[in-house]
């Protein structure tokens, strides 16, 4: 069975409704990046940006995984498949996707803010309980924040998602501008003899050399893509 990679980005979710953070009228538009996607904004006004992500978690609950998820998660049938998303959202998940590795942290969940990965004090919200506010504690006693890699902070998972690469057959790129470090240095990890595949609407910076673009978005691309390329495939 031959073992595809794909990293995605907010293009993934964009059809389902989720706000992207870079595109036109961005989260960041709305929301300074500093206020509520940096250590620093958090330490300087916690509950505006609990609020934030409680928002957040309210609109993901709101919404479906699109096609392109759908046909993601297909892909299992006949490859052994590994998503390394940009994505904090759980859409991956609920389209069926069994090995998702998210590097940027993810909504759904709340940890300490003494030490965020530690998995002890990792906790799952429910639907049911999606609110986060000042005085919530984790486990150690601290305030719980949510499971998100701000700005400025490491990337733990960065060395699972290169770790993912050994072996790999075909690499997939989906909805991201490959403007983020170090999601977008995973494509040097990729050998020059492995198929890489981008899809997205809009043009992206890409240096490497046989890369096939495929100028549409999640869904529509993935169409494309399964049928025209993965097909041929076996």
């Amino acid at each position: 069975m031959k073992k595809i990679v794909v990293l995605t980005g907010a293009g993934m979710s964009a059809e389902s409704g989720i706000s992207t953070f870079r595109g036109a009228n961005g989260l960041w538009d709305e929301y300074p990046v500093e206020q509520v996607a940096t250590p620093e904004g958090y330490r300087a006004n916690p509950s505006l940006v609990l609020e934030f992500y409680n928002t957040r978690r309210r609109q993901l609950l709101e919404v479906e995984p699109n096609e392109g998820h759908k046909l993601l998660a297909g892909l299992e049938s006949e490859f052994d498949v590994t998503v390394v998303t940009q994505n904090v959202d759980n859409l991956h998940e609920r389209a069926g996707s069994t090995k998702v590795i998210h590097l940027h942290g993810e909504l759904m969940k709340v940890c300490s803010s003494r030490e965020p990965y530690n998995e002890k004090y990792i906790k799952t919200l429910t639907p049911d309980e999606i609110e986060v506010k000042v005085g919530d504690l984790a486990a150690d006693g601290s305030q719980l924040r949510p499971f998100i890699v701000w700005f400025g902070e490491a990337v733990p998972k960065i060395e699972d998602a290169i770790a993912a690469l050994a072996g790999v057959d075909i690499f997939i790129i989906i909805g991201t501008s490959l403007n983020v470090y170090p999601a977008a240095g995973l494509l040097n990890y990729v050998p020059a003899s492995v198929p890489v595949y981008l899809i997205d609407p809009n043009e992206v910076n890409v240096t490497r050399q046989g890369v096939t673009v495929i100028r549409k978005g999640a869904s529509e691309g993935m169409r494309t893509l399964i049928d025209g390329y993965l097909s041929k495939i076996k």
